[in-house]
């Protein structure tokens, strides 16, 4: 079974405005929706429509916490949140308007009681289970989070993936995951130097391999994806042609499409053709994107040897 963890769920209220924005003035959206995610929750949704079955843990808070619980049942995700004792699941503001601008609130404080909750509901994952954590830590909460949760489910045979930035990716390393999925710009953060060529992005790759990431999966955005497999092989694939409308949740789409390629074939190459044809497919999308335009467009890239 897999199952994702999101620390910090978010509604998000996505505002596009038929021009650009006009600060210190009126502006009159041309479109607005709610999308209801968080990380780990946009990879569920995106397991979900691929197939695989799963399910979503992590905290909810007050009256949006409710209302993105019950949006995501009536979505069909399994759900199995704690819900917390005080404050408010964020609502995030995403504006379209050329570019894409995001404000992200932060979210409500997660006592430690609620953490004991979540790694009661960790300790019953065993052999044959995936855990995927992916997104920021919530303030308040150390670096090493997402290690503290992760060491007594891989030391039971629990497959990690993990999908963060800086420290707290550096700390899960010592858990030995099954993969991990920063994109360029990540990546190269963690080494204090700009990549631009795939020579230097497997260097980096392989940096993160070396220190217990068993497989490295990097988004290059438009250039596609690049991984760094637990035998050194390094694989690449291109994205597909379209017109990106949307790059919320594409990496996250990546991340569900890896998976449920791995799951479905057992092949490093062909899941990440997978990886790439989810991710592309939300990019296209102005959400998160459905099972058939996933599959469409992986038949339309290449077999990779």
């Amino acid at each position: 079974m897999i199952f994702t963890v999101t620390l910090n769920p978010a509604v998000d209220y996505v505002v596009h405005l038929p021009g650009t924005l006009r600060q210190g003035s009126v502006n009159r959206a041309a479109a607005a929706e709610i999308q209801f995610g968080g990380k780990g929750i946009n990879v569920s949704l995106v397991l979900r429509a691929l197939g695989a079955e799963n399910t979503a843990l992590g905290f909810t808070a007050g009256h949006t916490g409710e209302w993105l619980a019950e949006a995501l049942a009536q979505q069909g995700l399994h759900t199995d949140f704690i819900r917390l004792p005080a404050g408010e699941t964020r609502i995030n503001v995403k504006l379209k308007a050329g570019t894409e601008t995001d404000v992200n609130a932060a979210g409500p404080a997660i006592p430690p009681e609620a953490m004991a909750a979540l790694r009661e509901k960790l300790a019953a994952l065993g052999k044959g289970d995936t855990l995927v954590l992916a997104g920021s830590i919530p303030a308040g909460l150390p670096a090493d989070t997402y290690a503290a949760l992760a060491k007594g489910c891989t030391s039971r045979g629990v497959s990690l993936i993990v999908d963060a930035e800086g420290e707290a990716l550096l700390q899960a390393l010592s858990c030995r995951p099954f993969c991990i999925k920063p994109n360029r710009e990540e990546l190269g953060g963690l080494f204090g130097r700009a990549l631009r060529t795939d020579t230097e992005v497997a260097a980096c790759a392989e940096a993160l391999r070396q220190k217990g990431a068993r497989n490295v999966l990097v988004s290059l955005g438009g250039e596609g994806a690049l991984l760094l497999d637990e035998t050194g092989q390094m694989h690449r694939t291109f994205a597909p042609a379209g017109t990106v409308k949307n790059s919320v949740g594409a990496g996250d789409s990546m991340v569900a499409g890896f998976l449920a390629g791995w799951r479905a074939t057992g092949s490093y190459a062909e899941a990440l053709r997978w990886g790439a044809a989810a991710g592309s497919a939300t990019a296209f999308s102005e959400g998160l994107a459905d099972g058939e335009s996933i599959r469409k467009l992986l038949a339309a890239l290449p077999p990779q040897a």
